[in-house]
């Protein structure tokens, strides 16, 4: 069985229809009842900062998965992370199940060149500190042979409704309104964005393959792109042109007064002002795996979360 803590987030769904497509038994565990629904998904409540309801959910699991994402809130991370990994570490020995933790690049921190998975971890941010905390302690649990766990990584996100993902709210559904897209940082500066059905397709080949376990694998993601670049494509797609408007690092501040989920934004804005450039080789020759094209993954979107009005 593979079991799904945090499920209902976009990478989660993902993966969740590649293991159903695939005939795959799957427990979906959150809070929140999940829509997705089929002959071979149950679903559970459980909160994460609870051990017993995880291990009475995650009973019978082969394979765990941590997707879970928690409020973009600092503070929050700083109390409730440290639990949430230390409770899915517990389960994990006492069912015996491999775990697969999807992560992001925040410890890495400001990096000159390209991050790979040998990159020593860096953190500029408060949040960037708690995600090396975080992998430090599953890959000190697998090297003292506790557990089977795998660290997956992937850059920001595009492909959803989730209002996580800067790209979706604030390019491509303004481009399909026919309005001007908005850009955080400096646009000349490179960045990858992953296509999140390639994280949900990479999520299952990692759970399909026990010899890629107890390392750290960077998930399938197209080449950096400067914001420019990014921009004419997705314009391209739409049939408008490629306008928009720049948000400083000030104006983040500003819109972060007023709301506090973007305030958390603001200490990674170095993300967004330098060039990010995130190296998915190693699965991609592992996996044979060819990462969507931004112009394909665009085009698929305009046609189906994003359509042209």
């Amino acid at each position: 069985m593979h079991t799904i803590l945090g499920a209902g987030g976009p990478v989660a769904n993902a993966l969740t229809k590649e293991l159903v497509n695939n005939n795959e038994t799957v427990r979906l565990v959150s809070r929140k009842p999940v829509k997705i629904t089929g002959k071979t998904v149950t679903w559970q409540k459980a909160d994460l900062l609870n051990y017993d309801e995880i291990l009475a959910a995650a009973q019978g699991s082969t394979v765990i998965y941590l997707t879970a994402g928690l409020v973009y809130d600092k503070e929050i991370w700083r109390q409730q992370w440290p639990v949430i990994i230390q409770n899915v570490i517990n389960v994990t020995k006492a069912t015996g199940a491999r775990l697969i933790f999807f992560d992001n690049v925040y410890m890495y921190g400001l990096v000159n060149g390209s991050m790979t998975e040998d990159t020593p971890y860096h953190p500029s941010s408060v949040k960037g500190q708690i995600r090396a905390g975080i992998a430090n302690t599953i890959m000190a649990e697998v090297k003292a042979g506790n557990i089977r766990g795998t660290i997956a990584r992937a850059p920001d996100f595009y492909g959803t409704d989730s209002t996580n993902s800067f790209i979706d709210m604030m390019v491509l559904s303004n481009y399909a309104k026919k309005k001007a897209a908005q850009w955080i940082g400096n646009p000349d500066k490179k960045h990858n964005y992953i296509y999140i059905p390639d994280a949900g397709k990479a999520m299952f080949l990692l759970g399909q393959n026990p010899d890629s376990d107890n390392q750290i694998w960077h998930l399938p993601t197209a080449p950096a792109v400067t914001g420019r670049q990014f921009l004419d494509i997705a314009a391209a797609a739409y049939g408008v042109k490629p306008k928009y408007m720049r948000i400083r690092k000030f104006m983040l501040w500003i819109f972060g007064l007023f709301k506090k989920v973007i305030m958390g934004a603001v200490e990674m804005y170095y993300q967004f002002d330098h060039d990010y450039i995130f190296d998915s080789s190693k699965f991609e020759k592992a996996f044979n795996f060819k990462p969507t094209s931004y112009a394909e993954g665009i085009k698929t979107m305009s046609q189906s979360l994003y359509k042209a009005v």
